[in-house]
Formats: C-alpha cells, sequence, structure tokens
C-alpha cells in the first residue's frame, strides 16, 4: 500500500512521513499508479542525502487522483519514464509531424499574423502586456480585419477573441496595453474580451503607496499562450516590438491540436474569470459573483481562483483518462487499418505533451514539483541544459544542480544582452545585481569542485537581447534494452538528441516559483526528427554563447558596486 498523505504538504510534513518499505531490505520505496517508479536510499541516512528523495513525497498527495490502471501491451503506458507526470496534469499524444519549434523573432511574429487572418472561430492570447509600438499596431490591425471579416462573411462566423494581460503592466503609462486595445472593445464588444489580471498580494496600503513599474514587483500574470482555431504556439516572448525583432527566446508551435487548445482556451478563460474586465470607456469591472482581486477578502478570492483553475486541470484530466481508456483499452479495439477505413487517420502518438502550472499565490504548485522531480531524477551521465533569460534560480533548484549527478550547462544572458541593460535609475542596477548571483553561484560550484560537471555559459549578441528559458535533458548513451520499457526514451550508442524538453513562460527563479503566474509545457517525443529539431534549437543558443570562468568576472564590466552587493539580497526575489 502506498502512503496515505492528507492536506497539503509542508516541509515538515514531508519529514515526518513515513515509507512502506519496498522489501525486506533498507531501502524505501515511493508509490505512484500503485507501481514502483522510484527508490531512494534507507530511512537510516542522514537528513542531507535523503532530503531530495523526499521532493518526490507531493506526488503523493490525494488531491491528485490516482491512476490504477495496469500497463498493458496495447498503450503508450512505460514507453517513456516520464509517465508519472500524468498523476498531476492531463496528458496529450501527439503525432510530432504538429510540432514545430521556431528560431527567430520574426518568425514568430509572421506566424502569429498568418495565424490570425487564417482564424475562424478563435483567437485567445495570454501575455504579461501588449507593446505600443508600429509593430504591435499591425497585430491589432490584424485582429480587428479578421473580426471584420468575420461579420461581413456570406455565413458570419462566430469568432470569438479574448485576450488577457497583467493589469499593473498593461495599465503603466499614458498610452498603454489597454489603451491599444479599447479600439476593438468598442466596436466588437460582443466578439472581444480583455481581462486584466491583478494580484491579490497588491492590495491596501502597498498598493496605495508603491509607484507604477515598482508595483509590477509584487506579482504579474506572466503565462504566454497565442492560440488560434486548433492550433497554439507556447513562448516565453511578450507581445512586444522587441520580442518580434531582437529579442531570443523559445517558441513551440503546435499545429491542429484541437484538445491543447481547448485545455490552453479553457486555462485562459478560468484566469480571466477571476480578473478584472476593461470596459469600453476604459473602467474595470469583476465578472458577476467573483470575489474583487484586492478589495475583497483575499482568501476567498484566492480560494475561489484555486477551485476555477483546478476545475479545469482536473476535467482536462479525466477528459485524457477517458480517451485513452477508450482508444487503449475498449472491448471493441480497431486495428489501424480499421481506424482508416472508418476515417480516423491521425498517426499513432510518438510525442506527449504535459501542460504546467505554476501558480502559488493560488496555492497550485503542479510546476515546481515537477520541475524538481525532474531534477532530483537526473542521474550520472545524463545532460541537461538549462537556459533563462534571468539567473536567479531557487535556492531548491540549486541545491538539486549542486546535489544531484547528471552533468549541466547552464546558459544566461550576459549583462549586455540583459533586458534591463541601460535603463534608467535602479533599473539600471539589475544587470549587475544578476552578475552578482552569477558569481556567488560560480564560487559555490568551485568550492564543491563541480565544475566539470557543472558549467555556466553566457548569451551574447551584438544588438540583441537574451529572453529564452527552458530545459532539454539528454539520456545517458547505451543501448536500447526493452522496447516497452525505459529504452525508447534512451539513445543509440553515440547519440546525443534530447527526448524531453519544458518551454514556457517560468525563469526557474522565485518570482516564477512564489509571485507570478506561469504555465509551461513539458514535451517528450520518441521521434528523431523532432528530437533533431529540439537539438538543433539548443546548438543555435550555445554557440552564440562562451563559457563562464574565474576570469569572467576580472573584467571591468563585471565589477559589482558594494551598494549592489549589500542590496541584492534584500531585492533578489522581487526580479
Amino acid at each position: 500500500m502506498c502512503p496515505v498523505v492528507k492536506g497539503q504538504l509542508s516541509p515538515l510534513a514531508l519529514l515526518e512521513m513515513t515509507f512502506s518499505p519496498a522489501s525486506s531490505s533498507s531501502s524505501f520505496s515511493l508509490c505512484v499508479k500503485e507501481k514502483t517508479w522510484f527508490s531512494g536510499p534507507s530511512l537510516n541516512e542522514s537528513p542531507s542525502v535523503l532530503s531530495p528523495w523526499l521532493l518526490l513525497a507531493p506526488l503523493l498527495s490525494p488531491a491528485v487522483p490516482q491512476v490504477t490502471s495496469p500497463p498493458c501491451c496495447l498503450c503508450p503506458e512505460g514507453v517513456h519514464r516520464f509517465q508519472w507526470i500524468r498523476n498531476l496534469v492531463p496528458e496529450f499524444g501527439v503525432s510530432s509531424s504538429h510540432v514545430s519549434v521556431l528560431s527567430s523573432p520574426t518568425e514568430f511574429f509572421e506566424l502569429m499574423k498568418g495565424q490570425i487572418k487564417a482564424a475562424r472561430r478563435r483567437v485567445v492570447m495570454a501575455s504579461l502586456y501588449l507593446g505600443t509600438g508600429p509593430l504591435e499596431q499591425e497585430l491589432v490591425d490584424c485582429l480587428e480585419s479578421t473580426l471584420e471579416k468575420s461579420l461581413q462573411a456570406k455565413f458570419p462566423s462566430d469568432l470569438k477573441v479574448s485576450i488577457l494581460l497583467d493589469f499593473t503592466r498593461g495599465s503603466r503609462g499614458r498610452k498603454n496595453s489597454r489603451t491599444m486595445l479599447l479600439p476593438l472593445l468598442q466596436r466588437f464588444p460582443e466578439q472581444v474580451r480583455v481581462s486584466l489580471f491583478h494580484t491579490p498580494n497588491l492590495r491596501g496600503l502597498l498598493r496605495l503607496l508603491i509607484p507604477e513599474r515598482f508595483n509590477e514587483t509584487i506579482g504579474l500574470q506572466h503565462i504566454k499562450v497565442y492560440l488560434f482555431d486548433n492550433s497554439v504556439i507556447l513562448s516565453g516572448a511578450n507581445l512586444s516590438d522587441s520580442y518580434f525583432t531582437n529579442r531570443q527566446d523559445r517558441y513551440v508551435f503546435l499545429q491542429d491540436c484541437p484538445e491543447i487548445a481547448d485545455f490552453f482556451t479553457e486555462l485562459v478563460d478560468a484566469v480571466g474569470d477571476v480578473s478584472l474586465q476593461l470596459q469600453g470607456d476604459d473602467t474595470v469591472q469583476v465578472v458577476e459573483g467573483m470575489v474583487h482581486p484586492y478589495r475583497g477578502d483575499r482568501a476567498a478570492y484566492c480560494k475561489a481562483a484555486n477551485k476555477r483553475v483546478m476545475d479545469v486541470i482536473n476535467s482536462a484530466r479525466t477528459r485524457q483518462q477517458m480517451l485513452h481508456t477508450q482508444t487503449f483499452h475498449s472491448d471493441s479495439l480497431l486495428t489501424h487499418e480499421d481506424a482508416a477505413a472508418a476515417g480516423d487517420r491521425r498517426p499513432a502518438p510518438d510525442t506527449w505533451i504535459y501542460p504546467l502550472i505554476q501558480m502559488k499565490p493560488f496555492e497550485i504548485q503542479i510546476d515546481e514539483i515537477v520541475t524538481e522531480t525532474l531534477l532530483t531524477e537526473a542521474e550520472r551521465g545524463a545532460k541537461v541544459y538549462l537556459t533563462t533569460g534571468y539567473f536567479n534560480l531557487t535556492q531548491a533548484y540549486m541545491d538539486l544542480v549542486l546535489g544531484t549527478r547528471a552533468e549541466y550547462q547552464i546558459l544566461l544572458a550576459s549583462p549586455e544582452v540583459n533586458g534591463f541593460f541601460g535603463a534608467k535609475g535602479v533599473a539600471g542596477a539589475i544587470p549587475a545585481a544578476y552578475v552578482h548571483i552569477e558569481q556567488q553561484f560560480f564560487s559555490e560550484v568551485c568550492s564543491l569542485g563541480q565544475q566539470a560537471r557543472v558549467q555556466l555559459q553566457e548569451y551574447w549578441r551584438r544588438g540583441w537581447t537574451f529572453h529564452a528559458k527552458g530545459t532539454w535533458q539528454l539520456a545517458r548513451s547505451r543501448p536500447t534494452q526493452d522496447s516497452r520499457g525505459t529504452g525508447l526514451w534512451l539513445y543509440l550508442t553515440g547519440s546525443s538528441l534530447p527526448c524531453l524538453t519544458l518551454i514556457g513562460s517560468p525563469n526557474f527563479g522565485y518570482r516564477s516559483v512564489h509571485r507570478d503566474l506561469e504555465a509551461q509545457i513539458a514535451i517528450v517525443t520518441e521521434s528523431r526528427a523532432l528530437q533533431q529539431q529540439l537539438h538543433q534549437e539548443q546548438e543555435q543558443l550555445y554557440l552564440r554563447s562562451g563559457v563562464v570562468s574565474s576570469a569572467t568576472f576580472e573584467q571591468p564590466s563585471r565589477q559589482v558596486k558594494l551598494w549592489v552587493k549589500m542590496v541584492t539580497p534584500l531585492i533578489k526575489n522581487f526580479f
């Protein structure tokens, strides 16, 4: 029997948990889906040895429905070692032919415009903000043109446009995201919805005293999802001119994936329902029956928001489980030939998509749990490529990088390509603060003698900024042994292609984990073609980088002023 854990798991609760013995030996097992997935050291070992394994304990929470179906040879059960993620979120199996990796801001911008023009049913866009320049106006003009055509068509469509932005960032300045979208709201009030998320943590006297720009440090809507009918772009890029021209990010295009599109539509709708609604006169209103995010009771608001979002996740998870059962466990299974004859020409899935949501203000920590578990699982001989535009890892992530056995290559922004480089006022010191954090981490790596295993690299490109984030995970190179077990996610001898990547909005820092609303997807694939795409993406990013050494911090541009060193520990959790 697996142990039963009730309620939310605090760190103390993790330490107090008891585990059932796996055998007569002194090891223990964590049970998931009534199946042993992970085994760890003896409970008699020191806490420092045991603690990484306790990170897996949240997977046992009863809030996560258990999958009790036994593995079978018909379904993809056991094909890859990451299927434990579907204990937490819906699992979407797709063909890799529907997944494309984009490489440049221009490609991202042109694809979005083309998808908007072709949309017939829905356009859903979630971003931190919409910029106010000519390229952003071009995007708004595309929306207006598509909406106009939907009304003038011989058979008018029911095209709906839903846009989710952050309230504080979207309201900054006299010309802002709100003023950019007001003409659409005024002209198409029945078809356009603009939701502005306001963090419940910015309220009362704090809200009155903190000035514009600084109020954005308290918490933001940071999800980046761009959806057109049944196709979805997941990215870390905002809707702003630099993200369309010279700000490097990551982007994946999921084409004709209706179940995934439905999920993210429902997710954005859920966050939109707990957000303020922009009106045609530039005022905002709360959805009827919803608690106000900063005037109402905070606990009641967060409870309602948690329920609204978790209902989306759980209902999608149930739907995907039912689809899985009908497809692979039905008494009247069709062969591939019969399915094709019946009109179902969809190829069998070789790629699995898992949406990972992090909304700590609402006590939703799925992305955090999965990321920590992936880092914990990384084995000797595995290689993890991790990129972040803002290197400010949480203590938990840093401990795992330094304490596990996999090799890490961490790509971060050099000061010159940091988004805050050259900013006025206090913000101009932020790149120096990141240098200080980077130097502290590098010193820790060196003091532990981990330089051969953990390597830092800095991205640099003249005239560009760097905003990419994500991970690529590589398996150990060894021959495939069993096509039904872990073998299919491993690589042939000498291969170095990734089997898993995380892509989306999180930066792996304190803000992403604790303050902001975040979403990314885990892509697990057996497709060599898609693995090659991901590998080429990673190579292109790392090609423009240099390895960090002690000499790096002796350069004049890396000299950090004393006041920045003193202030950084106090403010690092806000940027």
